[in-house]
Order: structure tokens, then C-alpha cells, then sequence
């Protein structure tokens, strides 16, 4: 079975979950070129970021800015996005500003730096530490599948009995109907979303900024990001970190099988503490409760709990923020607690505080309290209270389908719906279903690019740090060696022997070499690790 395709936005669904994020079928995502045509980009690259007050729920000390990026840049004058951006400032001698980019794809930087800033206090002895929200994610022109308000009973009754069904055709059928509402609820900055524009725009940040070289920490996806602007713009790099190392070659379908074996792993690493404390819900013995998980999913996807929201909480929604709870062993007490509530109870509500979706820096949950008409503070900018709910997976999978080239066809899936389900299952019987899903969530939509895939390779410019986690459920360390080998001499790597999705959070040892690189450019020798146990050396 798949996991349900809707495209009603519920803050609970999570990535992968089901077409909430599939967005711009009708419209399409244009295969960028790295360079595009070479447009007259001076008045971008002209100005400063004018530093203010945050207008939201943020500390007193941050400030917040933007900045004006083309909406395409092979013909600027088509039209601008404004960039939301936020900053601490530099408390010791400043030698420039430190870009962060949090991950996903989709994740907002600003509220991400406004909720986990002390984090990255360190790198306030030498730099500006700034965020921002992406072209499409956050206050940043939001792309969005809508509230669900346009369903049709006799639409959302089709889809929940397509569903469950093993007809392809069924499942194409969901696809082409929720990618249609995407296309109605998602504005002109979906053609124009994915990493090769974003990191164009990063660099129009850098200029924004003051600084002639981009200082970098990019996390999870934000490693895509950072390797995308390396191969750019190899001239302008800095300083740059990319931490739970993505992958650039694989085909979304191995992604995809990868991310379920990963999480299936950290899922029974989970079980097994979980049984040594008499407050486990599912009792102390840890094959019997990794059944139950099993089953608990698939009794919520029959008899979905109710909740404030409207719709039911499903095994699948279930699966999202479970997933979410996984990437960081600090959030286990706290998802222990929300299961019990869950079994015991009937509560949602725990478990629903961990389903944002996403592959992102392990800092909180987020989520806006989003309408369909998105209003505009002024100055391009959306409210921050009028981000969409389902904003993160929108753009996650926007972003996703505008930055790979493969588009299996009709007939394709249908011939291999049936074997692409036995392996997601036999990778993960719990996340299995939920992730089969990114296969599928480019279908119908024009081929994306295929620069990073081709020609983020052999990079020519200063010496950058690649910090791979051994037991990082997201990104397997596998990649963290493969992108380096593929970036070339320049990419040095830290082997971080711990478990959690990245490291610069969870490892002392892993924060210290970060910082240490970043603020004096001491880079820790290709080979050296940090071990399983937090290190301050």
C-alpha cells in the first residue's frame, strides 16, 4: 500500500507523506542551467542589507533584513522575489558574516535562528551569524498546495479508497488530482525553486551582506546548497562547512530505500532503549515492540485518531513524526512520552509537536499558521503568521523534483509499482510506505536539471569541511565519502563515529573542530574523527 496522496495540508503530515508537497504539475520546473544567460545583474548585486527589528517572536538581540533576488535570472527584469534574512551580530572582532542554511529543502532559516541561535553563539567572536529563508519557503514567496477547503467529498472519498489499492493507475490518478490543486495554491517561483537559483541567490546574499568571500554552515540539504555554490562560484568560496553530507548522484528511488533502511535503524535503536525503562509503552521485550510499532501504523491508517484539525491522525502521519523524533537521541525521553500518550490515551497531541517533515538540523519543531492568500507585511515579504501550514513539504518536494532529472513515465510505474514496494517494505516495514512515496512525486512534471548531477564535480578553490555522521539516519555516511571523492581534493573530511542526523549539535568534538575552521581556518587533517561520546578535543 502507499501512503495516502492528498493534498490537504495538515502541519502533522510530513514529508513523503503524501502529494501535500507535490506541487506545480500544470506549470512545471524548467531544467535551470548553472549559469544561465548572462543577464545584467548589477542593481542586485548593489545592495545592502538594511538591518532592522524583527517584526515576529524573535529574541531582542536578532535583527531581520531582506534582500531582492530576480525571479528568473535569465531575464531579470521578468519580475523579483524578496529573501527574508536575520542576523546576530558579531560580538567579537568581526572578519564578516557566516550564511547558515538549516536544511530540508524547505526549511526558514529566520525562525529556525530565532528558536536555536544559542547554538551557534561561538561563531559570534568572529562573524555576523545570518540565516534566511529561502526563494520559495518561509516569508520568502511560500509555495503551498492549498488548505484543502477545494476538496470535493467525492474527490478526498476517491483518494482515501485509491489509497489502499495496488491499481498504478489509481495511484497516477491521486497524483495528477492533488499536483492540479498544487498548481492552483503555488505562485511563479515554483519554475524557478530549485538549488541552482538558490544558490545564485546565496550569492547575491554574500555581496548583501559586505563580504567578499561566503562563509557557510550548511546542514543536511543545506550541504547541497553549499556544494552547488562551491561548483558556482568556486572563486567567491570562503570558509564552508556542509554537515550530514547529501547526496549529488542518486536517483530519488535509491534516496529514497536509502532513507528507509536508515530511520528503520535508528527506529530500532529507539525500541531497544525504549524497553530497558518500565514506562516504555510497548513493554520491555524489543522484538515484540517492534511489532507493535507495526501494527499501531497500521491500525491508525485503518481507524485514523481524531484531532483539532479536522482530519484524522494516520499510521502515515504517525511514521512522519516518528521519523522527525529520530534524528537526535535527546528527542527520544520526549517521544517515548508522546507514544504512551498516543497508546495509552488516545492523545495526538505529542506525537504531532514532532511532524514538520524534512531533513533538517535538529533544532525544534516549526510550523506557521498559514491561509491560502498570504499577506505581505510592506515589503515583499509574507507575514509570518500567513506562512502556509504545509509550506515545508511543498518546497521540499518542489525543490526535490526541480533538481533531478529523472521522470519515470506512466507505463514505467506501473510496470515497477509492484517491485518498488517490496524493496521500500523489505528496507523498512515501519517507513517503507512513507518513503515509496518519493518515487513517485515527480511523475507528470518536465524533467528537472541536471547540473548538479553532471557538473558539481571536481571543484576548483579553497579547502571546505564535510562532516559525515556514522549513524546519521538521514544522510548515511556513505555519502559524506562518495560527495567528497566527487568534489575532489578540496573536500576534507571529519568522520564523526556518533549517532544522530548530523553532528555540529550532538558532538563537542564535532562543534569544536566546526568552529574552529570557521573563525581561525584551522582545518582538522583529511581522516580525523570524533568519537562516539562527546570530545572537546
Amino acid at each position: 500500500m502507499l501512503a495516502k496522496l492528498s493534498s490537504r495540508p495538515v502541519v502533522r503530515r510530513c514529508a513523503f507523506t503524501g502529494v501535500v508537497g507535490l506541487a506545480l504539475l500544470a506549470a512545471g520546473l524548467p531544467a535551470a542551467a548553472a549559469d544561465g544567460a548572462r543577464a545584467d545583474l548589477s542593481r542586485f548585486y548593489r545592495q545592502k542589507v538594511a538591518w532592522s527589528k524583527c517584526d515576529m517572536d524573535a529574541p531582542k538581540d536578532m535583527q531581520c533584513g531582506k534582500v531582492t533576488v530576480p525571479l528568473d535570472y535569465a531575464e531579470p527584469s521578468a519580475g523579483t522575489i524578496d529573501l527574508a534574512m536575520a542576523r546576530y551580530r558579531a560580538t567579537g572582532k568581526k572578519r564578516g558574516s557566516v550564511l547558515l542554511n538549516f536544511g530540508g529543502p524547505g526549511g526558514a532559516g529566520v525562525s529556525e535562528l530565532a528558536a536555536g541561535g544559542d547554538e551557534f553563539m561561538s561563531l559570534t567572536n568572529g562573524y555576523d551569524v545570518v540565516s534566511f529563508d529561502p526563494r520559495g519557503v518561509g516569508r520568502s514567496s511560500p509555495v503551498s498546495c492549498g488548505d484543502g477547503s477545494d476538496d470535493s467529498d467525492e474527490t478526498s472519498e476517491s483518494s482515501d479508497e485509491d489509497a489502499g489499492t495496488s491499481d498504478p493507475q489509481a495511484v497516477l490518478r491521486q497524483l495528477r488530482t492533488a499536483a492540479a490543486q498544487c498548481a492552483e495554491n503555488s505562485g511563479p517561483v515554483l519554475r524557478h525553486i530549485g538549488t541552482v537559483d538558490a544558490s545564485r541567490d546565496l550569492d547575491v546574499m554574500r555581496q548583501a551582506v559586505g563580504d567578499k568571500k561566503l562563509n557557510y554552515l550548511g546542514f543536511s540539504y543545506g550541504t547541497r546548497l553549499g556544494a552547488v555554490y562551491a561548483a558556482q562560484f568556486p572563486k567567491k568560496v570562503g570558509r564552508l562547512v556542509l554537515d550530514g553530507v547529501d547526496t549529488l548522484t542518486e536517483p530519488m528511488a535509491e534516496q529514497g530505500i536509502a532513507g528507509a533502511e536508515g530511520q528503520q535503524t535508528a527506529l530500532e535503536d529507539f525500541v531497544n532503549w525504549c524497553v530497558k525503562d518500565i514506562a516504555c509503552p510497548f513493554g520491555q521485550d524489543a522484538r515484540d515492540a517492534r511489532e507493535q510499532v507495526v501494527r499501531l501504523v497500521q491500525s491508525l491508517d485503518e481507524d485514523p485518531v481524531p484531532t483539532d484539525f479536522g482530519e484524522g491522525f494516520t499510521g502515515q502521519d504517525l511514521v512522519g513524526a516518528i521519523g522527525q523524533a529520530l534524528y537526535s537521541k535527546d528527542m527520544w525521553p520526549s517521544l517515548e512520552r508522546a507514544l504512551a500518550s498516543l497508546v495509552e490515551d488516545g492523545d495526538t497531541r505529542g506525537v504531532m509537536a514532532f511532524a514538520t517533515g524534512g531533513v533538517a538540523y535538529p533544532l525544534r519543531a516549526t510550523g506557521g499558521v498559514g491561509l491560502p492568500h498570504r499577506a505581505t507585511t510592506g515589503d515583499g515579504l509574507v507575514d509570518a503568521d500567513d506562512v502556509p501550514l504545509d509550506n515545508l513539504s511543498a518546497a521540499l518536494m518542489a525543490i526535490n523534483c526541480a533538481d533531478d532529472p529523472d521522470r519515470p513515465g506512466a507505463d514505467r510505474i506501473t510496470k515497477d509499482l509492484g517491485r518498488l514496494r517490496e524493496q521500500y517494505e523489505q528496507a523498512s516495514p515501519v517507513f517503507g510506505r512513507y518513503r515509496l512515496t518519493e518515487v513517485l512525486m515527480c511523475y507528470g512534471r518536465p524533467k528537472g536539471t541536471d547540473y548538479i548531477r553532471d557538473e558539481v564535480r571536481d571543484v576548483h578553490g579553497p579547502k571546505m569541511l564535510l562532516v559525515g555522521t556514522r549513524g546519521d539516519p538521514a544522510t548515511p555516511y556513505r555519502w559524506t565519502t562518495e560527495t567528497a571523492k566527487r568534489l575532489g581534493s578540496s573536500a576534507v573530511v571529519l568522520d564523526n563515529k556518533g549517532e544522530g542526523h548530523t553532528g555540529y549539535a550532538s558532538s563537542k568534538c564535532v562543534h569544536n573542530k566546526v568552529d574552529r575552521f570557521l573563525l581561525y581556518g584551522s582545518l582538522p587533517p583529511t581522516g580525523s574523527s570524533c568519537g562516539p561520546e562527546d570530545d572537546d578535543t
